[in-house]
C-alpha cells in the first residue's frame, strides 16, 4: 500500500468503523490515533478528531483527541531534546530554514507556537521537532501545546459531533466558518512574519 492509497483509506466512515471494531479497548484507540499523528504527519488529524467526537460524544471525544494529540507532541519534543545531538538531527539543525525557524521560536516564545497549534493544518510534527531543537523552555512549549491544541481540537470536534446540524443550523455553521477563517488568517500572518524574518536575516547575513 503506497502513501496515496493510505491517505485515501482514512475517511471518516473508515475511521469510525475502526473505532467501532476496537470498541472493547475503550478510549485507547481514539487516543492512539491522535497521538500517532504527531509522529506520522501523513495521518489525517482532522478525520481522527471528527471520528472521536462522533463515536464518543462531543466532550468525551474532544478530551480523547486533545489528550492524544498533546501527549504525542510532548513525546516528540522530549525525544528530540534527548537525541537532538545525534547525527541526523545535527544535519537538520544546520539547515538554514530550520535554523531560522529555531531562532524565531526562541526569540518569540509562547505566542507564535500557541497560534501555530491553533491552526488545524499546521504540520505539528515538524513544529514539535524544531521546537525540541530550539532553546525554548519546556514550560512555554507545554503551555502552547495544551492551550493551542485545545482550541483547534474543540473546533474540529464541534463540527464532527453533528455534521448534519451544519446544514440545519446556518448560524452555527457561520460561526464555525468564522473561527476557521480566523485560524487560517492567524496562520497566514505567522507565515508572513516568518518569511519577513527570513528576508531580514538574509540581508543581515549579506552585510
Amino acid at each position: 500500500m503506497n502513501m496515496e492509497t493510505l491517505k485515501q483509506w482514512f475517511t471518516l466512515d473508515n475511521v469510525l468503523s475502526l473505532l467501532e471494531h476496537y470498541r472493547s479497548f475503550g478510549v485507547f484507540p481514539g487516543i492512539a490515533a491522535t497521538l500517532l499523528e504527531s509522529f506520522f504527519p501523513i495521518l489525517p488529524m482532522v478525520v481522527f478528531v471528527m471520528a472521536n467526537a462522533a463515536a464518543f460524544g462531543l466532550w468525551k471525544g474532544f478530551f480523547i483527541s486533545w489528550l492524544g494529540a498533546s501527549l504525542g507532541s510532548l513525546i516528540v519534543f522530549w525525544l528530540t531534546r534527548r537525541i537532538g545531538q545525534q547525527r541526523f538531527f545535527r544535519f537538520v539543525r544546520r539547515h538554514p530554514k530550520v535554523r531560522r525557524f529555531m531562532h524565531w521560536i526562541e526569540r518569540h516564545g509562547f505566542g507564535p507556537l500557541f497560534l501555530l497549534y491553533c491552526f488545524p493544518f499546521t504540520p505539528s510534527a515538524l513544529v514539535n521537532i524544531v521546537a525540541g531543537l530550539s532553546g525554548i523552555s519546556r514550560q512555554q512549549f507545554v503551555l502552547a501545546v495544551l492551550l493551542g491544541k485545545m482550541i483547534m481540537i474543540f473546533t474540529i470536534s464541534f463540527i464532527g459531533y453533528d455534521i448534519v446540524a451544519l446544514v440545519r443550523q446556518p448560524l452555527r455553521t457561520a460561526g464555525i466558518a468564522v473561527i476557521v477563517l480566523l485560524l487560517w488568517y492567524a496562520g497566514k500572518r505567522i507565515e508572513a512574519r516568518f518569511s519577513l524574518t527570513e528576508k531580514q536575516s538574509g540581508r543581515e547575513d549579506g552585510e
